[in-house]
């Protein structure tokens, strides 16, 4: 892979971060392509079978497009999201990024670690996801859009109260 390529997709996947994590979800949703589709399979703890994943990719946390995401994100600044107010600390980590080509021209496939830490309030413990992420990342007139991504928490058990902002 093209290292420009890859500096450039990584650099974008920190601003995603920012984004997130600094709550500027409507600036975060303009990184999205129009037809995006945001998945998290659930993950099931299964006797080892060889080339088992135990991901169920018939159920998921989250299946949206990018309607569904743009009501999450707004729904967040109304008084309706009390899980969200005060507003929890949160930070997107992201590492061990690699790129290929993807399926299309101009779009490349992205798989990174992440790790997801939130504090809310007061209390003293943290809420975190970990898993691994595989993106489709798509090329529009010079900005890099997320088409695809599938999320896969390493966790059988979620251990965060809600999953409103994870993203």
């Amino acid at each position: 892979m093209n290292a420009e390529v890859h500096h450039s997709i990584a650099q974008f996947l920190y601003r995603e971060a920012y984004l997130l994590d600094y709550r500027r979800y409507l600036e975060w949703l303009e990184l999205l392509a129009d037809d995006i589709v945001y998945r998290m399979p659930v993950r099931v703890t299964t006797v080892n079978e060889p080339g088992s994943t135990n991901i169920v990719n018939d159920m998921a946390y989250v299946e949206e497009t990018k309607s569904g995401l743009t009501i999450r994100a707004q729904r967040l600044f109304t008084k309706s999201a009390w899980a969200e107010n005060p507003a929890p600390r949160q930070r997107h980590f992201v590492s061990n990024i690699r790129v290929e080509a993807g399926p299309r021209e101009n779009e490349y496939v992205v798989r990174s670690y992440f790790l997801f830490k939130r504090s809310r309030s007061s209390e003293p413990g943290t809420e975190e996801l970990f898993g691994e992420r595989e993106d489709i990342l798509r090329q529009v007139d010079g900005q890099w859009r997320i088409a695809r991504r599938t999320v896969y928490p390493d966790q059988a058990v979620l251990s965060v109260m809600n999953l409103s902002m994870f993203l």
